[in-house]
């Protein structure tokens, strides 16, 4: 935490306290935006009636002697609503891939032409549709609980500012209720994305 410049004068000890206040805050809020991406990434992960490049951007091969991610070495589209092109940028990487999607939890077989891997999603069952809500759900509330140590962490900055002078305690009120402002606008974005794909997920 930056400390006060000190009473050199009126002006520029309320704009040093304000600076600590917007720094505190400043942070927070890329913190809990870093938290709502990581929340909606994840969803997208989950396979639902539909076909998402997501799906399989990030599972891992071997590739040139390292662990390289699908998306770094092949491009994924979806032609069709159940179903997704894999075109590896290098031919040489395409066992790599299909071995890297046989291995996941994915639940398809992929068809290999020579040239690229062309995966057939089947539509899910009722009771895997509900499991999949289940997994998203606790997914929500992950995001949700890093987005609250956020809030808890920002909050003890504000509090030790306010013990070592660098803010008043007006300022400290006024500071912890954009804070929990903040928490509840990133509580919402994620509630929303959860919603939005267990209506994908429930969609027949």
């Amino acid at each position: 935490m930056p400390r006060a410049w000190g009473l050199v004068s009126s002006t520029r000890w309320v704009y040093e306290m304000s600076e600590i206040e917007e720094l505190v805050l400043a942070d927070a809020a890329e913190r809990m935006e870093k938290a709502i991406a990581h929340s909606r990434s994840e969803f997208a992960s989950v396979r639902s009636g539909r076909a998402a490049p997501q799906l399989v951007e990030k599972l891992q091969l071997e590739a040139y002697g390292v662990m390289m991610k699908v998306v770094e070495v092949a491009s994924v589209s979806a032609p069709e609503a159940r179903q997704l092109l894999v075109t590896p940028h290098d031919p040489a990487n395409l066992d790599g891939i299909e071995r890297a999607i046989r291995i996941s939890d994915l639940g398809v077989s992929p068809s290999n032409d020579g040239r690229a891997i062309r995966l057939n999603f089947p539509p899910l069952t009722e009771e895997r549709r509900k499991e999949l809500v289940k997994l998203v759900r606790k997914m929500a509330e992950d995001g949700r609980i890093a987005i609250r140590s956020v809030r808890r962490e920002s909050r003890k900055d504000l509090e030790s500012a306010e013990k070592d002078n660098e803010m008043s305690e007006d300022e400290l009120g006024r500071a912890e209720k954009r804070l929990d402002a903040l928490t509840q606008s990133s509580e919402a974005a994620i509630d929303e994305a959860l919603q939005t794909k267990e209506e994908e997920l429930l969609e027949v």
